[in-house]
């Protein structure tokens, strides 16, 4: 199949699952960019999406940029985020024509609260799995729980957790590489 348009159907299959917005999307970014294409990794999936949290836009579609753009350059980049916008354009306008006419016929109501369930399923396996994969010593264990705590309870900005962590990370990093230096 021609590369550009493998990119777009790609992104398009994952463009489909537009409940939940683009955290429901990382399990399905991961099983299709990571597992079964190859064109990024488990770590680099993370980090496009932290920077896709920090940089204005849609975190799936900012991802999707991203991944296309390493694998394919900028027409890559542009297919990637095409595919991945048109189901949800498509879906999103044909629920908004329809749904303020269904909206409170309660087979719809107790089906989008089941979408909304499995929408949490998906996020924690996604968690998990990430968390095997980035979370190798307890540097980044720590900096994890931080963030969390900060999240949770402070209820503190993600683009300051996520720049704090990185500035973090490299200091301790760096630190540390320092003092094998010196051994």
């Amino acid at each position: 199949m021609n590369i550009y348009l493998d990119l777009f159907l790609t992104f398009a299959k994952v463009g489909v699952c537009t409940f939940g917005g683009g955290y429901a999307m990382l399990p399905i970014l991961q099983r299709e960019v990571v597992e079964k294409k190859g064109w990024s990794t488990d770590e680099e999936l993370t980090d496009y999406f932290a920077v896709g949290q920090c940089t204005p836009g849609i975190i799936a579609v900012n991802t999707a940029t991203f991944i296309g753009y390493k694998y394919k350059g900028v027409s890559g980049g542009v297919l990637a985020t095409l595919g991945v916008v048109f189901p949800s354009l498509i879906i999103i306008t044909v629920i908004a024509a329809f749904l303020s006419s269904f909206a409170d016929i309660p087979v719809v109501q107790h089906a989008l609260t089941g979408i909304n369930a499995a929408v949490v399923a998906l996020i924690a396996s996604s968690v998990l799995k990430l968390g095997r994969s980035n979370l190798k010593d307890s540097l980044s264990v720590c900096i994890f729980l931080a963030g969390l705590v900060l999240a949770f309870f402070l209820k503190l900005s993600p683009v300051l957790i996520i720049i704090c962590a990185g500035l973090l990370g490299y200091v301790a990093r760096t630190l540390a590489g320092r003092r094998e230096g010196e051994r």
